[in-house]
């Protein structure tokens, strides 16, 4: 029954953030800001995390490929896929589960905490819509992050495989080229701006209807996250199945 309240009370707080909206110059200025914190401070983990796996998919690749009859090019394809179909869009996300998430839930349990929530509610604003929509928004920029990090993971495979030894340049070159099927990367999107609904709202829901103290705000970033690890990877399971299965 608490499970189903939850869901409940999920359900209800998104009906309200599109509801009664705020301001559209004050919401333009909120959208620039979480934009700022949300997208542009995630670039450098995304950066490093995306270069240095890339290169471990393209090692790993290449250490099991015993049979000296398989293709060299095999290393760059295995990169492409693992990145493209998987890595980049929902190893990522489950990353920027307990990044962006907790820093949302945080913030939003800190301003339940101190009551600022209360007032924005007394001044007659719309607090979900005030303090979540500029976020769900923002995260609509969030495949530009899966951008980046599928063409850094890419990147992190050649330069790993190439100046590893493993493969040359021109072989990883025929991988990444070899079968290419175009509806892999609308399939990757498709996830990517379902996880970033996940992002917005889930860790934006626990943080908003957070009691108690400052205790609770940190076990509220910890079921934030893992309601949001748990969602993207049932949403993967189901979008996938839908689309490839």
């Amino acid at each position: 029954m608490k499970y189903l309240k939850d869901i409940g009370s999920y359900f209800s707080m998104l009906r309200l953030v599109f509801s009664r909206p705020t301001k559209a110059s004050v919401l333009r200025h909120l959208i620039y800001k979480e934009i700022n914190d949300l997208i542009i401070n995630s670039l450098g983990i995304v950066a490093f995390i995306s270069f240095f796996v890339g290169g471990v998919i393209a090692i790993q690749t290449a250490l099991n490929m015993e049979n000296p009859l398989i293709p060299k090019s095999l290393i760059g394809f295995a990169t492409r896929q693992s990145i493209l179909l998987e890595f980049a869009p929902t190893f990522i996300s489950i990353i920027m589960a307990g990044k962006v998430g907790s820093f949302i839930t945080s913030s939003l349990g800190s301003m339940r905490v101190t009551e600022q929530i209360d007032a924005l509610e007394v001044m007659g604003i719309n607090s979900l819509n005030y303090l979540v929509f500029p976020k769900i928004i923002a995260l609509l920029f969030y495949p530009f992050l899966i951008i980046f990090a599928m063409a850094l993971g890419i990147a992190g495979g050649w330069i790993a495989g190439v100046y590893g030894g493993f493969v040359s340049s021109a072989d990883y070159a025929t991988g990444l080229q070899d079968s290419f099927i175009p509806f892999h990367i609308t399939y990757a999107f498709i996830k990517t701006f379902v996880f970033a609904f996940i992002l917005a709202t889930v860790p934006s829901w626990q943080g908003y209807y957070m009691k108690g103290g400052a205790l609770e705000v940190g076990k509220a970033s910890t079921n934030s996250f893992v309601w949001t690890s748990v969602l993207i990877i049932l949403a993967n399971f189901i979008i996938t199945q839908m689309l490839l299965g």
